[in-house]
């Protein structure tokens, strides 16, 4: 919506009849039992300058007045569907919350690329914050911003962390990590993108791992073939688990004492490095 067309619409708003009760009640009853297009165009209508002054009140976070007022409309059409007329209570009364709701709900998805505001505390803080923040700075005795927020906190039902993380989004806007760093504007300037570390592998350090992890579980597996039966049970359960088995637990289990445990462990882990060298022999520098 340009600027004229703007400007026709809210004269066309201001120029509307206003309802009488009853003759809104009679143009309610007829779209709503005979989805009369007239009735609902004459009630939009005259109700249209609600939306505008709605949408007044929501101009300072930045978005097109425009855009704020189709989107007070779409709360005013989705008002009349679901108005009741038969509850005696007035279209404008019904109508508001609606259209105030559909601008909230359409700042939250556009003021900034991060989502924010999801639960209903979230909403009330994002859009009472600056107007209770300016009235307490307003008091007697200026407060300290530890002071606002715990106020602020306490009005609302929030947390202090969640009104002081609030208040740090709306003091700025979005900035593109692709955006320049410095007034260079040469192709040779570095991006934010640049500046932002990464704490995990690189890719060809995540594919040596798992090549390294690949092969070590093929030597292993072929040298754990070189133990007996038992030898085989104890290094499984105690070197190969996540909680290894203790060497009391498994003394009990296979009805040896603790000690011969350990001396059979010690006994099978010699194989197990013999035939690992055996099948790589760089293993025994490593080991040296």
């Amino acid at each position: 919506m340009d600027d004229t067309a703007k400007r026709t619409l809210i004269r066309a708003a201001m120029k509307a009849p206003y309802l009488e009760r009853n003759e809104e009640h009679d143009l309610a009853i007829r779209w709503k039992d005979h989805q009369d297009q007239e009735a609902l165009h004459r009630i939009t209508t005259a109700h249209m300058r609600l939306v505008i002054s709605m949408a007044a009140k929501f101009r300072y976070f930045g978005l097109s007045m425009s855009d704020l007022i189709q989107e007070g409309h779409v709360g005013l059409l989705e008002a009349a569907a679901r108005f009741e007329p038969d509850r005696e209570v007035r279209f404008s009364t019904y109508a508001t919350w609606w259209i105030r709701a559909s601008i909230q709900d359409y700042i939250l998805r556009n003021w900034s690329i991060v989502r924010g505001g999801t639960s209903s505390a979230q909403k009330a803080l994002f859009f009472n914050l600056r107007r209770l923040r300016a009235r307490l700075a307003q008091g007697s005795e200026p407060l300290s911003n530890v002071a606002i927020y715990e106020e602020i906190s306490n009005a609302l039902g929030v947390t202090v962390a969640d009104v002081a993380v609030m208040d740090s989004r709306l003091s700025g806007y979005d900035t593109s990590l692709n955006a320049p760093m410095g007034n260079d504007d040469s192709n040779n300037a570095s991006d934010r993108m640049d500046f932002l570390v990464a704490d995990d592998p690189l890719p060809d350090e995540i594919v040596t791992e798992t090549i390294d992890v690949e092969r070590r579980s093929r030597w292993l597996g072929s040298a754990l073939e070189v133990l007996n039966e038992r030898e085989r049970r104890i290094i499984e359960e105690r070197r190969l688990q996540d909680d290894g088995a203790t060497l009391e637990s498994l003394g009990e289990k296979l009805g040896i004492s603790k000690e011969r445990v350990r001396q059979i462990e010690n006994r099978a882990m010699e194989k197990l490095r013999t035939a690992l060298v055996k099948v790589n022999p760089e293993l025994s520098l490593t080991a040296a």
